[in-house]
């Protein structure tokens, strides 16, 4: 049997070693070499030169290599092949090189350069030799130039001194272009120093005129580093234009020379005492805010417990004969009734069990100027509520169950045949109150607040998951976050630390507000409910532009829930809308940009929005948008317009939807005209606007309705005015914009400003925590003066 195969084994030999030497070349030509000599020589497929270099490596010097090839035949078919082989690294290139571009442009270089790194030896001296092949496929002869020289400065080294572990490197140019990447190895060989190769190993940044990076001792064994200087043969990711097409298909554009001038400083970065003073400080900012409320909340208790003495605790009801306790004669607890503002407790806003003490006049609403108005009285001076004590000391075992849900829908309530026309009547009466809008039982109320609150949590935690998984960078692209990269200080594998440590103040101030309506509702007596729309706040208190819309729809709610309790939107209908504001900010960034047909058709979707919102708001809800709805705007303009001039039903409301129409039909012309490039911002701006008109609407109906602002909020209102205004001074400062490409955002990174750690958008998260703390405790505390008003003595604006 091995006799057989024998012969069949001879013959694969033999086929071999002449496919071989037909392939490879039949001539070797090896020549010992010297540096700064340039050699022209010739080479076919029948040839491959072989040129053997020696030269001594020193340990404590670094000195390179430079390969300098330039082929005078140009011919596609056939290029040259250089491979270089040093004692520990073999580099290879082909002469024409080719790169890559966009949309697959060919970019052809004839003469090519390529450094050598010095390999490493553990003598003092040592001779080492190195070759250098060239061959092609080329039946003819393909003439070149080689030369070889000894260069000192062909990389940027830098060695980590003693007691240094981090450095910044600074490179800047007075050019924009050509666009160049900078790349931060590790001292090894090869090093990658091509367009095509540059990103494979290291941290690497795109850059016009300006890039920073900061370098670690402990991502570099070798305690130094290389700093690569590469310029691309295109610019569009520095955000510069590209070439034309050629006119033929697959023809090499020619870019010219393509030189840039730069300077490379590498300073030591912040220590670790910075880092220790930098959470020190963080923590002392948002931790006295802690410290404030406790010595608040000492104070107002004191406060309190002082007024009780001065206050009889025995007067008798005269219509019910029972003991009277005023609501703020309980220790410890502010003034509290447990059916008024914004109670849920039986919703139909009945006053059983309170008696009036005294009359103290008429007080049906309007407003000054009309005869029948009468502005409210002094709360001293108020009427005063006694609790009937056969009510409130009932056994708790005979009191009814009603803090279970369990099958409790808001249908199970409106499921008499004349709920509509009971609707009909009331919220289209022209002066409601509060009562007439709290109709409906607590325990729907509580769970409409609850979806609330479960669908912002889960929200927040899946948008959560990205944002985490951007924070952490492990692949050494610093382009896919833009930073303030001259002050950002890394840790571990977060790389702007100080950046999230600024945000810190968002979680501290956030369960500070937390503890705070806790405390409120343990001082009322309350479950946790009232307040549930307070609460689903905090976990959206990022400054995130998509949470800072949430933010401006909810406390727009908030606002608009504390007068219209049974009519508020429900939780699908809200972030429903949320949710299609966040797609067109999306669409808007992606296509908005010089996009008129986009400006057009949002714009008309703005505006026919703001007509739908106002006529919901204005009707109370007692609308139908079907196949009527032409026929009854016909009709009601003519009998009000042009049958009989008469004025607005609602006036208040009337006004403050003219001017809501007027403000956003105004941002809908900016937008179509002018077509802001941040297309984010200026939506943001939509909803910023239209919740500042809503509060100082708010604020203007409330006064002269005859009610009053205390001095909590009135503080809480001026403060985080001032607040706002210094946030936004440093929000506007741009030390970064993602409208451009990474390289040209980082042209406006600047320096720290606050102990050498934080930046202006630090301060920023600082000054715009605090501001959206004080925020809701003005939506928290604004109605305080209330407490102790009955629901049916509320006016509805």
């Amino acid at each position: 049997m091995f006799a057989r195969r024998l012969p069949l084994c001879v013959l694969l030999v033999v086929a071999v070693e002449s496919h071989l030497g037909a392939l490879g070349p039949k001539n070797v030509s090896q020549k010992d070499a010297e540096f700064e000599r340039t050699y022209a020589d010739d080479v076919n497929s029948e040839l491959l030169n072989i040129y053997t270099f020696n030269h001594t490596v020193t340990r404590n010097r670094t000195e390179g290599v430079r390969v300098s090839v330039n082929v005078l035949n140009k011919q596609k078919g056939a290029p040259l092949l250089f491979v270089v082989r040093q004692k520990e690294a073999v580099v290879s290139f082909q002469v024409p090189l080719i790169l890559r571009g966009l949309y697959q442009r060919k970019y052809l270089y004839q003469k090519v350069e390529r450094t050598l790194c010095q390999p490493p030896t553990k003598n003092e001296s040592e001779v080492q030799f190195f070759y250098v092949d060239v061959s092609t496929l080329s039946p003819v002869n393909t003439s070149y130039q080689l030369r070889v020289n000894r260069v000192d400065n062909f990389y940027f080294k830098y060695e980590f001194p003693d007691g240094v572990d981090s450095v910044i490197v600074k490179v800047t140019s007075k050019k924009a272009f050509p666009c160049s990447v900078i790349s931060i190895q590790d001292v090894l060989c090869p090093v990658y120093d091509l367009d095509n190769n540059v990103a494979f190993i290291g941290m690497y940044q795109t850059m016009t005129k300006k890039a920073a990076i900061t370098v670690q001792r402990k991502d570099f064994p070798s305690n130094s580093f290389y700093v690569v200087v590469v310029v691309k043969t295109e610019d569009q990711a520095c955000g510069g234009s590209l070439p034309f097409y050629p006119f033929v298909e697959d023809e090499p554009v020619d870019q010219g020379h393509r030189q840039k001038t730069l300077s490379v400083l590498v300073s030591q970065a912040v220590t670790s005492e910075a880092y220790v003073g930098g959470m020190l400080f963080c923590l002392g900012i948002f931790l006295s805010f802690y410290l404030l409320t406790v010595v608040l909340a000492c104070w107002e208790n004191w406060r309190q417990r002082k007024k009780t003495l001065l206050v009889a605790i025995d007067r008798v009801c005269p219509e019910s004969g029972h003991p009277r306790i005023l609501a703020d004669s309980f220790p410890g607890s502010a003034p509290y009734e447990g059916y008024n503002y914004g109670s849920f407790e039986n919703g139909s806003g009945s006053t059983d069990g309170l008696v009036e003490s005294t009359g103290s006049g008429d007080l049906s609403y309007n407003y000054q100027g009309h005869d029948q108005f009468k502005r409210r009285l002094p709360s001293g001076q108020m009427r005063q509520l006694c609790i009937a004590m056969d009510r409130s000391f009932d056994p708790v075992g005979t009191r009814p169950r009603l803090d279970s849900m369990s099958s409790v829908e808001e249908d199970d309530y409106d499921t008499l045949t004349d709920i509509d026309s009971d609707k009909n009547v009331i919220r289209t009466k022209q002066y409601l109150c509060v009562a007439d809008l709290a109709r409906k039982d607590k325990r729907v109320l509580r769970k409409k607040y609850q979806i609330y609150f479960w669908n912002i949590a889960t929200i927040a935690v899946f948008y959560a998951l990205p944002v985490v998984q951007l924070v952490v960078n492990v692949t050494g692209n610093q382009d896919i976050c833009y930073y303030n990269f001259l002050c950002a200080h890394p840790l571990g594998n977060l790389s702007a630390f100080n950046n999230i440590l600024s945000n810190l103040g968002y979680i501290l101030l956030g369960l500070l507000f937390l503890l705070i309506i806790l405390q409120r509702e343990i001082n009322h007596n309350r479950a946790l409910m009232r307040n549930d729309l307070y609460a689903l706040l905090t976990p959206c208190s990022y400054p995130d532009t998509s949470f800072m819309y949430m933010i401006a729809g909810l406390c727009m709610l908030k606002l608009y829930q504390k007068r219209h309790p049974d009519i508020n939107a429900s939780a699908y209908s809200a972030y429903a809308c949320l949710a299609i504001v966040i797609f067109f900010s999306v669409l808007g960034v992606v296509f908005g940009k010089g996009n008129t047909a986009f400006w057009i058709v949002f714009s008309v979707i703005h505006i026919i929005s703001t007509l739908l919102l106002s006529t919901q708001l204005y009707y109370m809800g007692r609308w139908k948008l079907d196949s009527g709805i032409f026929r009854r705007i016909l009709h009601v303009l003519y009998t009000d317009c042009i049958r009989q001039c008469s004025g607005p039903l609602y006036t208040d409301r009337m006004v403050l939807l003219v001017m809501g129409n007027i403000i956003n039909w105004s941002l809908a012309a900016y937008g179509l005209i002018m077509r802001p490039n941040d297309f984010a911002s200026y939506l943001l701006a939509i909803g910023i606007c239209n919740l500042l008109l809503y509060f100082a609407f708010y604020i203007i109906m409330k006064l002269r309705s005859g009610e009053r602002i205390k001095l909590i909020p009135l503080l809480c209102i001026i403060c985080t005015s001032v607040v706002w205004g210094f946030a936004l001074f440093f929000f506007f400062q741009g030390l970064s914009t993602w409208q451009k490409t990474p390289a040209e955002s980082r042209e406006h990174n600047r320096d720290c400003i606050l102990l050498d750690f934080f930046d202006d958008h630090d301060i920023w998260h600082f000054l715009s925590s605090i501001a959206m703390f004080g925020s809701f405790l003005v939506l928290l505390t604004l109605d305080d003066d209330l407490d102790t008003v009955q629901r049916d003595k509320i006016y509805v604006f």
